[in-house]
């Protein structure tokens, strides 16, 4: 329990504001319902991507870093109301939220797919999602593109808390399908027993109007002095390796992407 507590006491701090200089604790809000980027394991303790490059800046920053748990469109609101100081939970860095917070330089980088059943043909003009239904996490990026793109053509989108709830109704024969991040899909469902008979189907999904420039870590507006001190760290990890290290112990290619 203790080092848990000096693990995320590390991890924040990668994140401060003028906090650093009075070295209080900067919180970092993450949702760890997102394997393979952020998920309990049975001791309770956050594991996943996400969890250890923020425990790898925090490092190379040395500062302390507490975690914060928050639904995932609840962080947002929880930044500007200073619950958490900054969110590192895979989220894609999008005009729209640009208006909201500022957002670092990537640290990742994969499209969006749809999930169905193994077998299920989707066309490129996507025509064969008319009448199914088709599971989102709410808040998402994936969310409004599912809403704008896909609900005109038909498709029936619902909206979920989390990507495991929505996995849970796909295998149940609930929802015909859902989009979300490829990795995301692949690790946590296509790779797991429960997504034993589903498979990818139809194109990427990469438009920059929905998905943006890539996965940053988000500070409240105006917040320069710590979107320039991220970067460092971010470049630094990349740099000396530890990016590579990290991104091996859970991906077989490339997530920085180009």
């Amino acid at each position: 329990m203790k080092k848990l507590v000096l693990l995320g006491a590390l991890a924040l701090s990668v994140l401060s504001l003028p906090t650093f200089a009075d070295e209080k604790p900067l919180k970092i809000g993450i949702e760890a319902a997102y394997p393979p980027f952020a998920s309990k394991a049975p001791d309770g303790s956050i594991v996943g991507f996400d969890y250890d490059i923020g425990n790898a800046l925090c490092a190379e920053m040395k500062v302390k870093c507490v975690w914060v748990e928050q639904e995932f469109d609840g962080l947002i609101p929880a930044l500007k109301v200073r619950k958490i100081d900054a969110i590192l939970s895979s989220m894609s860095i999008t005009e729209d939220r640009k208006k909201s917070v500022d957002f670092t330089n990537k640290y990742y980088n994969t499209p969006a797919r749809l999930v169905m059943k193994e077998g299920s043909v989707v066309s490129d003009n996507l025509a064969e999602l008319k009448g199914k239904k088709i599971g989102v996490q709410r808040g998402s990026i994936h969310n409004r593109f599912a809403e704008e793109v896909l609900k005109p053509l038909g498709a029936e989108i619902k909206p979920y808390g989390s990507q495991n709830e929505i996995y849970l109704d796909v295998a149940a024969g609930r929802l015909d399908g859902t989009v979300a991040d490829a990795t995301l899909l692949q690790d946590g469902f296509l790779k797991t027993d429960a997504g034993k008979g589903f498979a990818f189907v139809g194109p990427q999904f990469t438009d920059e109007k929905y998905f943006g420039d890539g996965i940053g870590i988000a500070v409240r507006k105006g917040d320069k002095a710590d979107l320039d001190k991220i970067n460092g760290a971010i470049a630094a990890i990349r740099a000396n390796g530890t990016y590579k290290k990290i991104q091996d112990k859970y991906f077989d290619f490339d997530i920085y992407g180009k």
